[in-house]
């Protein structure tokens, strides 16, 4: 895994090691204060050229996707009116390549090690995280092309776990606002201000190829700008559950990915 990620930065080999312990420390503050951590340059420049190798011939086999949503990615909100504007639609889309597409690449052989499974449960506060079973789900990697977004919305699960491949020459910025709703409060009034472009606490993050992003969703909506010019956004997609065995069914598979298996 040394010809991989740079554990001599990052010694997620080393658990329990003093090391260790401070970046999980840091990682939980950064957590805690930004929703998020980053580790820059965690996987190496040259496994990053080997990785777009072995991805890029498999891509013409990727599910091409183009979705409009609402940011809550639900038909419809009970306590709101259909034509409230924290529910109007955007689009996503983009291309996705499957774990069982690409079972010997370099992201599937960083999702399956131990150690960074270890580390993320314990940076996370968690007892333990296990590899999704779904041997379509448990690794993706999105390709967004020449005008193709993630736009926004909340996620379902309490984290999101991405490694940034290849960034494009322009576009690709991370949007985000941190805790624009909580548990108890939705927050629909912001909501529609952030959709309408009128939100002053968004914040622009740009990332380096390489980079391990974990992600605090469920509250913090999200997004991705529009890709400019002919350098795709290339991000590969962790699934991580604190419970063994959790798959998707066959009619998810489906709407996710054009195919049940």
């Amino acid at each position: 895994m040394r010809d991989i990620l740079d554990l001599d930065r990052y010694p997620l080999d080393r658990p329990g090691s003093p090391e260790w312990q401070a970046l999980v420390d840091r990682c939980r503050a950064d957590l805690a204060e930004d929703g998020m951590f980053n580790l820059e340059g965690l996987v190496k420049p040259e496994a990053l050229t080997r990785a777009m190798d072995e991805i890029l011939p498999l891509m013409p086999e990727s599910h091409a996707h183009a979705r409009a949503h609402n940011i809550y990615f639900k038909p419809s909100v009970p306590e709101l009116p259909e034509d409230h504007p924290a529910l109007n639609k955007v689009v996503s889309s983009n291309r996705t390549l499957c774990a069982d597409q690409m079972p010997t690449s370099v992201p599937v052989w960083i999702y399956e090690w131990a150690p960074f499974q270890v580390f993320l449960a314990a940076a996370m506060e968690l007892p333990a995280l296990f590899p999704m079973l779904d041997p379509l789900a448990r690794v993706n990697v999105m390709t967004y092309s020449e005008g193709e977004r993630l736009n926004w919305h909340f996620d379902r699960s309490d984290f999101t776990t991405t490694i940034l491949l290849q960034a494009p020459d322009k576009g690709g910025e991370f949007l985000y606002h941190t805790d624009l709703r909580t548990d108890t409060d939705p927050n629909y009034d912001g909501v529609a201000q952030l959709l309408r472009g009128e939100d002053p606490d968004m914040q622009v993050m740009h990332l380096s190829p390489g980079t391990l992003n974990v992600f605090k969703g469920r509250n913090t909506p999200h997004a991705v700008t529009p890709v400019e010019g002919p350098k795709n956004r290339v991000v590969t997609v962790f699934s991580y559950y604190p419970r063994p065995g959790v798959t998707f069914t066959p009619e998810e598979r489906t709407g996710f990915y054009g195919r049940a298996g």
